[in-house]
């Protein structure tokens, strides 16, 4: 972008933002290049897609003042929407651990309130040995007796991820379990 074009698109922009009108043609115009762009980075359309499209307006307009001309303003918008889909992810990642410690200490609880026994032992420290997120996919598939979709949605991950998590945690249960139970 050309020096001239830059400042023609920084005035154009800001202008947006002094008029009511101006600023729905605007929104109206830009609106589905950036929900395309975030519902294709979460899943798909949806509420999901809707809300993370909102927040990079609400972004936008809080923050319209430090646009600077230097890219296009499609390319500035999609920027911050990759933010957000980046918060978003990281508060799923957060929420997982959490549940990861919930299901974790429910699992002692339950050893707490039951007698211990030789093999119940092994199996805990067999699982104990695992990854959190392989042991809580483990877990929910074979104690609480998910379906592959509903351990996926629990965890964020999509079907394929969880099932390849499930072959790996199978895997390295069974040779922890094989370990301890020579013990």
């Amino acid at each position: 972008m050309t020096a001239t074009a830059a400042t023609t698109a920084l005035a154009e922009f800001r202008a947006v933002f002094a008029d009511e009108a101006a600023f729905r043609a605007w929104y109206d115009r830009v609106l589905p290049y950036v929900y395309s762009f975030v519902a294709s980075r979460c899943g798909g359309s949806g509420p999901l897609a809707e809300e993370l499209t909102q927040q990079t307006f609400v972004e936008a307009t809080r923050r319209h003042s430090t646009f600077d001309g230097r890219s296009d303003v499609l390319t500035w918008l999609c920027a911050i929407a990759r933010h957000k889909l980046a918060d978003h992810y990281r508060r799923l990642e957060r929420d997982e651990r959490r549940r990861m410690r919930l299901v974790v200490r429910e699992i002692q609880v339950a050893h707490d309130m039951s007698p211990a026994t030789d093999e119940r032992d092994a199996i805990e420290r067999a699982l104990g040995e695992l990854p959190a997120a392989q042991r809580a996919a483990l877990i929910f598939r074979h104690v609480d007796g998910l379906s592959v979709r509903e351990i996926a949605t629990l965890l964020g991950k999509s079907d394929t991820a969880v099932e390849s998590l499930l072959a790996r945690a199978r895997q390295g249960f069974r040779s922890a379990y094989e370990d301890h139970g020579r013990d």
